[in-house]
C-alpha cells in the first residue's frame, strides 16, 4: 500500500492573488506572510517583472488539516463545467430543514464576497440537501 500524501489543490484562474483571497474567506484560510521586506503583497508584486506579476498565489488551512490550496494564472478563461469540484462541509451531520437552515446561512455569507447561487439540490431519499455556487471567476462548488 503507498503511504499517504499531502495533496495541494490547483485551480487555473485569470487573477491568483483576488481568487485565493476569496478562497480565504471561505474556508478560514489565511495567506502566507508577506515577504521579509515587503509591507504588502501588492509591494512584493510591484517588484516583479510585469510578466510575473500576480502569476500565482497561494492560501492554506492555519490548522495544516486541509490541502494547501494555489492558484495560477493561466492565458483561457474558463470555457466548460469544472470536471472537479470542492464540496464545503457546512451541513455535516444534519438534515431536512436544519440542514436547509445552515446551506442557506452560509449562502448568504459568500454572496457578498461575490459567490454566485446557481441551484439548490433537494434531498432525495438518499443524498441529502446541498447548493450549488459559483466562486468569483465562475468555478462551481457546492455547500454540503
Amino acid at each position: 500500500m503507498a503511504p499517504i500524501r499531502q495533496v495541494q489543490i490547483t485551480f487555473d484562474c485569470a487573477e491568483p492573488q483576488r481568487l485565493a483571497r476569496f478562497w480565504c474567506e471561505v474556508l478560514g484560510y489565511v495567506v502566507p506572510p508577506v515577504p521579509e521586506g515587503f509591507d504588502s503583497w501588492d509591494a512584493y508584486e510591484e517588484t516583479q517583472p510585469p510578466e510575473s506579476r500576480d502569476a500565482g498565489f497561494v492560501c492554506s488551512d492555519p490548522s495544516g488539516a486541509g490541502p494547501r490550496l494555489y492558484f495560477q494564472r493561466v492565458p483561457e478563461g474558463k470555457a466548460a463545467k469544472n470536471r472537479l469540484h470542492l464540496d464545503v462541509r457546512v451541513g455535516t451531520g444534519m438534515v431536512g430543514e436544519e440542514r436547509l437552515a445552515a446551506l442557506e446561512s452560509e449562502c448568504a455569507r459568500l454572496l457578498p464576497l461575490g459567490a454566485t447561487r446557481v441551484r439548490l439540490l433537494v434531498a432525495d431519499g438518499v443524498n441529502e440537501s446541498c447548493l450549488v455556487m459559483q466562486d468569483i471567476e465562475g468555478n462551481e462548488f457546492c455547500l454540503d
